[in-house]
């Protein structure tokens, strides 16, 4: 093994890689050049795929979640957002009837999420009910609501179960930047507190940009000095295929190189503390050593879906594969088969970050495996070796025909229609939209295309 070149953190010869020489940026050290990228469709092997169908192990429950969508709208305004405002609205009844529809798949948990669920009138009601029907509750917040108590109080009753504050920056101007709104951070923190204080678990969410790449570990540590009851965090390297995001991809976009450092040092600083995180969009090369908490590995590694009930023209999708991009350098990776590879919707990173590693892949699947924390694992004994035939069986399986308005990794699902569009939802929509278009130009942000899909749906 050579040594770390000078400036590089030791950690990058533990995931044995080498200096690339054309690319002196300290991100892309300690990787192995092999050929040129590519950025076509190079060996995406079926590997990704999470259908129940498909073989199973006796040791693993498939646990699980759908993402029910409460409303799409919110009172900040995020310049990523993804899911931004639409016109199709909820009923608790139409609520319902999307719970059942998790329960009806075997379903583990579901999670309540916006736009901002807590803008819902009736979010208690149908936490409760998912409840009674046997799902895990969960939802992800801003945060700007829930600092309540006595609505803190009244969730925990309802059956919520867990919730995740976003935070993005704990740097006050940016993370007011981020959100649009100004003194965001201390509301996200009174959030903690209640949710904290009602007997709710909380874990804290981020999603990497360009603006905050380079502080992930700071957050980390203000945020645990602060509320040292948090033990897990959820990052999300930003999505820029859809709403918000799409438009301001040249302002909120990381390079992969500047977030690995941080994002390490975040890591490192949870790990010696016993705390839990998960990883999403960033591929294994940049977090070798912390690759058994990529969301995506973790899926691959399990077999687990995801469906999503969109409050918009979507409606209902399920994901069963969790590839993306790969290069012709990822040939010879040996944490090949179970990353993710480059998220490639809206096409804003760069293949050329790329690089193969080399280390060892049974303990990354093995710690996957025996995390006793995880709702599909049971305590028994795990066979590596009866994992990989599975896993080998799933890859051969046959990928999904694509459909051609959704990206490939994901597919319509049979279900109940998702929300209403009215009349008033409509008025209301147009409204939210002129307001909105205010706010971004005041801001120096670009408003997403169209409305829902970039097309206005009709009254149905």
């Amino acid at each position: 093994m050579p040594e770390a070149p000078p400036g590089v953190c030791p950690f990058r010869a533990r995931s044995s890689r080498a200096v690339l020489p054309d690319r002196p940026h300290i991100g892309a050290a300690w990787r192995v050049p092999v050929g040129p990228p590519v950025t076509t469709d190079v060996d995406r092997g079926p590997h990704g795929h999470g259908d129940p169908s498909g073989p199973r192990l006796p040791w693993v429950i498939v646990a699980n979640l759908g993402y029910l969508q409460v409303v799409r709208h919110c009172n900040h305004f995020c310049g990523f957002c993804s899911n931004p405002t639409s016109p199709y609205e909820h009923t608790l009844e139409t609520m319902r009837v999307l719970v059942d529809d998790l329960v009806a798949r075997g379903y583990f948990g579901v999670v309540l999420t916006g736009g901002e669920p807590t803008l819902h009138s009736e979010l208690p009601a149908i936490a409760r009910y998912a409840k009674e029907r046997g799902l895990h509750v969960r939802m992800i917040t801003n945060g700007w609501r829930l600092g309540d108590r006595m609505l803190a109080r009244e969730l925990a009753d309802a059956g919520l179960s867990l919730v995740h504050v976003s935070i993005y920056s704990v740097r006050p101007a940016i993370e007011a930047r981020l959100r649009g709104i100004e003194g965001t951070l201390e509301r996200a923190f009174a959030a903690l507190e209640a949710a904290h204080a009602a007997g709710i678990e909380v874990n804290v969410n981020c999603v990497i940009n360009a603006q905050n790449a380079d502080h992930l570990d700071e957050n980390v540590r203000v945020i645990t000095a602060r509320a040292p009851w948090v033990r897990h965090f959820v990052w999300n390297n930003l999505d820029p295929s859809m709403g918000r995001a799409e438009v301001n991809q040249a302002e909120l976009v990381p390079r992969l190189g500047d977030l690995e450092l941080s994002l390490h040092r975040a890591l490192a600083h949870l790990e010696k503390t016993g705390r839990s995180y998960r990883v999403e969009r960033v591929p294994l090369c940049y977090m070798t050593d912390f690759a058994h908490a990529s969301t995506e590995t973790r899926k691959i590694v399990k077999g687990e879906e995801r469906v999503v009930h969109f409050l918009d023209d979507k409606q209902t999708v399920r994901q069963t594969d969790w590839e993306h991009v790969y290069v012709d350098d990822c040939r010879v990776c040996s944490l090949r088969t179970i990353c993710g590879g480059l998220f490639d919707r809206g096409q804003a990173y760069d293949p050329g970050e790329l690089a193969p590693v080399f280390v060892p892949m049974e303990p990354i699947v093995r710690r996957v495996m025996t995390d006793g924390e995880d709702p599909a694992i049971t305590p028994r004994s795990f066979d590596y070796a009866a994992w990989q035939r599975a896993h080998e069986q799933r890859r051969a399986q046959p990928r999904p025909p694509r459909e051609p308005d959704l990206p490939r990794q994901i597919e319509r699902s049979d279900g109940p229609a998702v929300g209403l569009v009215t009349e008033e939802s409509l008025r209301r929509f147009a409204s939210k939209r002129r307001a909105e278009a205010r706010l971004a130009e005041r801001l120096g942000i670009a408003q997403e295309r169209g409305g829902s899909d970039d097309e206005e749906p009709s009254e149905r």
